[in-house]
């Protein structure tokens, strides 16, 4: 199944932000490959690691992005504060992770992503996550559906993505291995009463895949991480069918905020039963 676009991006720049997404992802390979220098450079004010390879992902993304829609600004993990200092007054832009799971880049589990997402009116209306080592993203564009993308010989090609019912047994909850807290637990606790769960565990914006492609039911998020790290997935997440929440039950707004960190929220993929507005009822 093809796809024709979207309104603010057409269907060959869509393939020409697929091969933007291939050239970034090389210059991260190239650090992952060599050991010496894919090591971390520092840590930043919030204690997050940088690489080499974020910073140039980060530069060919910027460059390419801007070449591409020269009248959207962008706004990445590694923006400078300058660079970024008139985003609430930008209406349509781009947010960017160059390089989503950086410590999971640094031990090597393979599970870290490209995150593009376009913004428009605070919601994300287009999201391509993409994953270096496979060569494949998946895109999500809202109102029009969402695709698994691989590179075959040169040649893009793309397959339906739709989330999935859920379940009358088992339910798949999409965790990551390094987050626990007690409102996770406690959250855990509430469906566990009432179905059967099987957690599984990975990195970076991977969880999103899973739940797009039916993969997965639940992805509940009550530790820290930033709007770059969610916007990409949350088109892709809401193009598949599926939603996102807040702990409020009401979609999350990008860039409206003072601070760039996401509230929590449950991402889900069967929006038809009650049970999720059951469990942020207990979560509130």
């Amino acid at each position: 199944m093809q796809f024709s676009g979207h309104p603010s991006l057409s269907r060959d720049e869509i393939w020409t932000l697929l091969d933007l997404c291939e050239s970034a992802s090389q210059s991260i390979l190239a650090c992952y490959n060599d050991e010496t220098s894919a090591g971390l450079l520092r840590s930043k004010e919030d204690r997050t690691p940088l690489t080499k390879a974020d910073l140039a992902s980060h530069n060919i993304l910027s460059k390419g992005l801007l070449s591409l829609k020269p009248e959207l600004p962008l706004l990445s993990e590694e923006c400078t504060p300058d660079e970024i200092a008139d985003r609430h007054h930008w209406d349509s832009f781009w947010m960017v992770d160059p390089l989503d799971g950086t410590r999971e880049f640094l031990d090597r589990t393979g599970e870290f992503t490209i995150n593009i997402a376009l913004i428009e009116s605070q919601r994300p209306v287009l999201g391509l996550i993409y994953e270096p080592l496979s060569r494949s993203g998946s895109l999500g564009i809202v109102g029009e559906g969402a695709w698994r993308l691989c590179c075959d010989s040169g040649t893009w090609r793309a397959t339906s993505l739709s989330t999935r019912a859920l379940p009358t047994r088992q339910m798949v909850i999409l965790a990551s291995r390094r987050h626990s807290n007690p409102r996770l637990d406690s959250c855990l606790e509430f469906l566990n009463a009432r179905h059967e769960l099987l957690r599984q565990n990975s990195g970076s914006a991977l969880k999103f895949c899973d739940l797009a492609a039916g993969r997965g039911d639940c992805y509940p998020r009550f530790s820290p991480c930033s709007e770059w790290d969610v916007a990409a997935g949350d088109a892709l997440v809401t193009a598949a069918g599926g939603m996102i929440l807040g702990l409020d039950g009401a979609p999350l707004r990008y860039n409206a905020r003072e601070t760039l960190l996401s509230p929590h929220f449950v991402a889900v993929g069967d929006t038809s039963t009650p049970l999720w507005q059951e469990l942020l009822a207990c979560m509130a």
